[in-house]
């Protein structure tokens, strides 16, 4: 049987408001990525037959999956699988101030994000294998349920792509941003995944984090 996977970006922190690459640092959540977090709870709640909620072990995903875990009267299971990328170099930096330091870094990486990845940093291979490979399990755990997941945005950007065979170097082309707490539904069977909704707002209006689209804004 197959299972449905809601796939959420957790809610606006302070480096995430201010353009910066939240990758393993555990960053709070600002408090409209609060106000993010009881929004989704109550979109859980409203869309119902939800039987089990997963999240990053990172504090900003799961206190964005802990009102809609309690909503539902289910515990969230962290799975360390679904933690951010690491960014090395980039890590808590935005990328004009990357592009000072090393302009041809930034152009490498806007050009092709796996051949191109940030000194020090998780390839973006790496990261979505390991994410991909937590989803299945997920899938496979709770074959003809709804799992909510709770996880990061580049970390989910890349295991989307391989789960549905793109080339994760160009998953910023690709798949340009989830919004914060956003909602993308995929459906596996088999290991095989199927894309159902991409990015899907769950109230408060629009869930973006400020900034102008690239990864420092969209990232983490």
């Amino acid at each position: 049987m197959a299972a449905r996977l809601l796939l959420v970006r957790h809610g606006e922190t302070v480096w995430h408001a201010e353009n910066r690459y939240a990758g393993v640092t555990d960053v709070e959540l600002t408090p409209k990525g609060r106000a993010q977090a009881w929004a989704l709870a109550e979109w859980a709640g409203r869309r119902g037959s939800i039987t089990a909620v997963a999240c990053s072990p990172l504090r900003r995903a799961r206190a964005t999956a802990r009102p809609a875990a309690d909503r539902l009267g289910l515990r969230a299971e962290v799975v360390e699988e679904l933690r951010e990328v690491d960014f090395g170099w980039a890590e808590g930096r935005t990328v004009p101030e990357l592009a000072i330091e090393d302009p041809g870094a930034v152009r490498r990486f806007l050009a092709d994000a796996e051949a191109g990845a940030f000194p020090g940093s998780e390839p973006p291979s790496a990261a979505g294998a390991r994410a991909a490979g937590a989803l299945r399990a997920l899938a496979a755990a709770h074959e003809g349920g709804t799992v909510l997941v709770v996880a990061h945005n580049t970390l989910l950007r890349a295991a989307l792509c391989v789960l549905l065979g793109i080339d994760v170097g160009r998953y910023r082309r690709v798949l340009p941003r989830l919004d914060n707490a956003a909602v993308t539904e995929i459906e596996m069977a088999d290991g095989q995944a199927a894309l159902r909704s991409l990015n899907v707002p769950t109230g408060n209006g629009p869930a973006t984090a400020a900034g102008s689209g690239t990864d420092a804004g969209a990232a983490g």
